[in-house]
């Protein structure tokens, strides 16, 4: 495996920081989400039902695999860059098959949001059957499902031949490809092993990433903290207002 750790101080956008950061918090995010899922039954019916008994609990499991797939972009990307180095074609198809495929689990977690607040708004029943009717219904994000199941296993590709993942981390990352991807899916053995397995291989990377190069001052440390909690706290704020 090729070492990288010289050029962490001068990584490409998205920076050694959010990228390290992302690597090591998206993948627990997911993997937590995935577990206060595993209880209930896979299919929608059940997870309406599920909601309907314990709305905070699922209401925490999809944010957290929601906050978890966001956050997954700049892992992606500063992946992308270290195969890049080497294998730039392989980069180009993994990281963009997979940033296509987060953009449609994205939208599909817009769908479980709505309904869910169908739950709430027409009741168990009412809300099973409108969710019946219209699910399969077809939508431009549609094309986009195969992208992330055939992205992870290019870019697991992508990071053996490039050498910007050991062995263990490739196969682990290639197992991304078993997690189902559609609106209101519940967690399964699968999932939780295929969401683990991400852990394994981004983990390691991530830390690595964050312990080369220089830290920065603590005035500019803690003044970026201070700053981007204001900014996250604005965004919330208009976020709500809106």
């Amino acid at each position: 495996m090729k070492t990288f750790e010289n050029n962490f101080d001068h990584f490409p956008f998205p920076g050694r920081w959010l990228g390290g950061i992302s690597l090591v918090l998206a993948p627990v995010l997911l993997l937590v989400g995935e577990i206060l899922k595993l209880r209930f039954d896979f299919f929608f019916p059940e997870q309406l039902r599920a909601y309907q008994s314990h709305p905070k609990l699922m209401f925490t499991a999809y944010s957290l695999f929601l906050a978890g797939n966001m956050l997954l972009w700049p892992a992606i990307v500063t992946l992308a860059n270290l195969i890049g180095r080497e294998k730039p074609v392989w980069a180009v198809w993994g990281g963009s098959l997979v940033l296509f495929g987060l953009f449609a689990r994205t939208f599909h977690s817009g769908i479980n949001h709505l309904a869910f607040q169908l739950v709430n708004i027409l009741s168990l029943p009412r809300a099973t059957e409108v969710v019946a009717h219209s699910y399969g219904a077809f939508h431009i994000v549609s094309t986009l499902s195969g992208a992330i199941l055939f992205g992870w296993a290019v870019l697991a590709v992508g990071a053996w031949i490039s050498g910007a993942l050991r062995p263990f981390q490739v196969v682990a990352l290639a197992m991304m490809s078993a997690l189902m991807i559609g609106v209101l899916k519940g967690g399964t053995v699968m999932s939780v092993i295929a969401t683990g397995c991400l852990c394994i291989a981004f983990l390691p990377l991530g830390a690595r990433i964050l312990a080369q190069g220089t830290m920065p001052p603590a005035r500019i440390f803690w003044g970026w903290v201070i700053f981007s909690t204001a900014v996250i706290g604005l965004f919330f704020f208009l976020g709500q207002a809106g």
